[in-house]
């Protein structure tokens, strides 16, 4: 592929992130998308074949960013400074705008998305645990589907979080600390947890798998102790 066809596919890649996040998938068209990229619909065509596989692009571009993202703060050690992947959301704002618009359009595209996050996600925690940065985990599959969803729960509710904290994901402008109302207690939770010990122990004797009491045929089963 040659520069100038890379370059196009670029450029038609990125005006297509600001305008689907903009007006949605359903409300932008492969015409506006060529006039933003000042290309002509034809090229467009030409390197995506369809406005869907366009979008896929886009879903595949957004996921290598999130996980490039994540993975330059991880790199940075136990002493990474905490706004740094602040810093980055902050210079992706047409990244968030079209994952909010994407996500609340739903639809397959989105499973595959959240598959393609989650997938990463479980690569580079797995990789924090080894660098001691996260404590292990006996559900780690679970663990990043959990830690996921939620972090694009609060996204896709991005003016809920505006209206009861004040924080604005997709402000721009926005500096770092004006996020604290909302990562200072998410950090609470990831680092001190929210129930003590006690009640943890409790509430987890429930999602334990019930253990086997009776034989294969009903009747109750074997004690296998010795008797005197």
């Amino acid at each position: 592929m040659s520069t100038d066809d890379r370059d196009g596919m670029v450029r038609i890649r990125d005006a297509a992130i600001e305008l689907f996040g903009e007006k949605g998938v359903a409300g932008t068209s492969l015409k506006s998308i060529a006039a933003r990229a000042e290309v002509s619909q034809g090229l467009v065509i030409h390197h995506f074949g369809s406005k869907a596989g366009l979008h896929r692009a886009c879903d595949e571009h957004v996921a290598r960013l999130i996980r490039g993202n994540k993975e330059t703060v991880l790199a940075s050690g136990p002493q990474m400074n905490p706004l740094a992947a602040l810093q980055m959301m902050q210079e992706s704002r047409p990244l968030l705008r079209y994952l909010v618009r994407t996500l609340s359009e739903g639809g397959e595209q989105v499973g595959r998305l959240v598959d393609d996050m989650v997938a990463d996600a479980e690569v580079y925690m797995a990789a924090s645990e080894q660098a001691g940065l996260l404590k292990p985990s006996s559900v780690p599959r679970e663990r990043a589907v959990v830690l996921v969803v939620w972090s694009l729960g609060a996204l896709v509710l991005h003016e809920q979080l505006h209206r009861l904290l004040g924080v604005d994901f997709l402000a721009p402008g926005t500096d770092p600390e004006d996020l604290a109302p909302y990562f200072r207690p998410v950090m609470e939770l990831y680092t001190q947890g929210l129930v003590t010990e006690g009640a943890y122990s409790e509430m987890a004797g429930l999602f334990e798998p019930p253990t086997d009491t009776t034989a294969t045929d009903g009747a109750p089963a074997a004690d296998h102790r010795e008797t005197s």
